[in-house]
């Protein structure tokens, strides 16, 4: 990785209202700080989303109420030790300009109204002179400034309605309120925009890194990803993300060849916050499964208006990247494994020109279940390679043109295999399936709910018949496999006919079968992962890992004990001929309203992890104490035991 992975995302959004800005910065005190939150890069600002300027400025106004360079003071205490200093530009936000020109803001909706009545910024739209203010003043800082990158705050790709962006389109002969010509524009000024401040960068420091931050990956948009230099994964678990957002958008962002980070918060809760701390614990356990996916860390902070860093946080941050900096070695030029792909029902949506979303259900569902199931895997697109791995997921709402059958067809010849789900595996037309699942689709089951009743042992579970909260499908079996059968409710639920307090009980009668095996792969005919994401009901977790582990066979790179709530990732050390296992697990508590918060951390005690390799593992121990671990080799398998660990441990076995 050549980014830092010990990074400070220092934020300093101060208003015009509040005196004395930098009055408190202390150099040897800043780098004290730095030092002991054992930084290795801190993001500092030049322009914030109130639009002031912490530094001399030809192109903007230097904040009223600060007299001296800051920019500049902080970069020079902070590459005197060593420490890389990216530079922030609000982008999409820039308050004192939205004042002066409020012609200059985005409307995102026809009849969209926004005042200055209200606390809050104002969103500009890109296709206005301001992006050529914005220009001038990345071309600045490149100038002035030794930057170590250039990052740029709250941009994506918007529909915009305002009068600029309605005005291009009319005087291009294109109607203004068609839909679709708003999005094509909306593409096309964005891109215009990230090509301005490449060119922009280049014309000063060629190949200064650059990312362009709208709080989310867009799965299946790589030519917005690659519009950045590297990636910065926006996921504060306590800001809205929750604590399974991260690993399923690092899932994608390994697949893109680009590095990346972990954004997450010292906060409490989320951005803005002053006086708000998180336990330590939590950002020692979120810093280190950024590590076990591959991603550095990047921490936020918000600077004191005055210019002083706190204390109390950089003790906070020293306490994750101390362990961080002791684990390096064994993280540098890893990559990740994964025996399975996911085909992103966001990339999927994206591809039919439907916008997707961070809280995409399927994705989310899937992303879930496979954590909790500890398999490795990645999350693709249509760009991506599946011929490396052993089976492709895909969840709940993947319709086949003839790109998508022609690509997934190839797979399968090549000997993969398919697990379907819902609506996923059928045409366009939704009437007939496109792969050889053992059944015949039949079109939507008309109850709703309906019940799901295994012909297979359900760990921890028996037989029984299970609700099934989203639409059925109905199928009627053909040359394959039954592995569960389906039975209806009474009735819908109506004003006319309802039965207890939520739906009418099943009637016992064999409605065909429900999850079925063919030759191409397997097919369960449920929204299951939208339906985890939303319900979380156990059997669709159990139905999901007995199918998958039927498909992966004996094929499972490595299998663990460790229980639902851990997290487990696997990662080789070509260079140094050796794999990694990463272990991590912290409990969650639900403390106020939707806020997960990671407090304790407790001991684990015996997990056991089996490894499947045709390497000769000479040896195994746990990094970074340099433990060995007593080990067993038999065949291709190679089978340890972690007698305790707590929050997170490397498993080292080399080869």
């Amino acid at each position: 990785m050549s980014i830092e992975r010990r990074q400070v995302h220092l934020d300093f959004h101060t208003s015009e209202c509040i005196p004395d800005i930098g009055i408190k910065f202390d150099k040897k005190e800043f780098q004290e700080a730095l030092k002991k939150g054992h930084v290795g890069s801190i993001t500092l600002f030049s322009k914030c989303h109130h639009g002031w300027a912490y530094h001399p400025s030809k192109v903007n106004e230097m904040h009223p109420n600060l007299d001296f360079d800051l920019l500049g003071a902080q970069i020079e205490a902070a590459h005197e030790i060593g420490v890389k200093t990216p530079v922030y530009l609000s982008a999409g936000y820039d308050e004192r300009i939205a004042k002066i020109h409020p012609e200059w803001t985005a409307k995102h909706a026809r009849g969209f109204v926004d005042t200055f009545e209200r606390a809050g910024y104002h969103r500009l739209c890109l296709n206005t002179p301001y992006v050529d203010i914005l220009i001038e003043q990345i071309k600045e800082v490149c100038t002035n400034y030794d930057d170590d990158g250039i990052f740029l705050d709250i941009v994506a790709e918007k529909v915009c309605y305002c009068d600029n962006c309605l005005k291009t389109l009319t005087e291009r002969g294109l109607d203004p309120l068609d839909e679709e010509n708003i999005k094509m524009l909306a593409k096309e000024v964005y891109a215009n925009y990230t090509s301005k401040v490449r060119n922009a960068i280049d014309s000063v420091k060629p190949g200064d890194r650059v990312f362009h931050n709208g709080g989310h990956i867009r799965r299946g948009r790589r030519d917005l990803a690659h519009m950045n230099s590297h990636l910065e994964l926006e996921s504060l678990p306590t800001g809205g993300w929750g604590y399974d957002h991260f690993p399923m958008s690092v899932a994608y962002a390994k697949t893109l060849g680009m590095d990346y980070l972990g954004m997450t918060g010292k906060f409490h809760k989320t951005w803005g916050e002053f006086g708000g701390f998180k336990h330590p614990n939590a950002l020692r356990y979120e810093v280190s499964l950024n590590a076990a996916f591959g991603a550095g860390s990047s921490i936020g902070d918000q600077c004191h208006p005055m210019g002083k860093l706190d204390s109390a946080t950089y003790s906070l941050i020293g306490t994750a990247y101390a362990e961080l900096e002791e684990k390096e070695p064994w993280l540098d030029g890893s990559v990740n494994i994964a025996d399975i792909a996911v085909l992103s029902s966001e990339a999927v949506s994206n591809y039919y020109g439907i916008e997707g979303s961070r809280d995409n259900h399927s994705d989310t569902g899937c992303n879930r279940m496979l954590l909790e199931g500890k398999y490795l895997y990645d999350i693709v697109d249509l760009e991506s390679d599946f011929s490396d791995y052993k089976v492709l997921i895909l969840p709940d709402d993947i319709l086949l043109d003839e790109f998508i059958f022609n690509k997934i067809n190839q797979y399968v010849k090549n000997g993969g295999k398919i697990l379907a789900t819902g609506y996923s595996g059928l045409n366009k037309d939704k009437n007939k399936f496109m792969f050889d699942f053992g059944s015949e689709y039949l079109g939507e089951n008309e109850y709703t709910p309906d019940y799901f009743r295994p012909d297979f042992e359900m760990e921890g579970l028996w037989n029984s018949a299970y609700v099934m909260y989203t639409k059925g499908h109905k199928l009627k079996l053909t040359d394959g496999t039954k592995l569960a059968s389906r039975e209806n409710s009474y009735f819908n639920r109506t004003a006319e006919h309802f039965c207890s307090h939520q739906h009418a009980p099943n009637d016992f009668k064999d409605a065909g079968p429900s999850v079925t095996s063919g030759k191409d792969g397997i097919y369960i005919s449920w929204e299951i992962f939208e339906e985890y994401a939303v319900h979380g009901s156990l059997v669709l977790k159990r139905i999901f890992t007995h199918t998958l582990d039927m498909l992966l066979g004996d094929n499972k790179t490595i299998t663990t004990n460790l229980f639902s709530c851990g997290v487990m990732s696997l990662q080789k050390q070509e260079p140094n001929n050796r794999y990694i296992a990463h272990l991590l697990y912290a409990p969650l508590h639900k403390r106020g309203e939707n806020v997960e918060i990671i407090e304790d951390l407790l001991p684990v005690f015996d997990t056991t992890l089996t490894l499947k390799t045709d390497k000769n593992i000479k040896k195994v121990y746990l990094a970074p104490q340099m433990k060995d671990v007593e080990f067993k080799q038999e065949d291709n398998k190679v089978s340890v035991v972690v007698d305790k660990f707590e929050c997170h441990q490397m498993v080292v076995f080399e080869y």
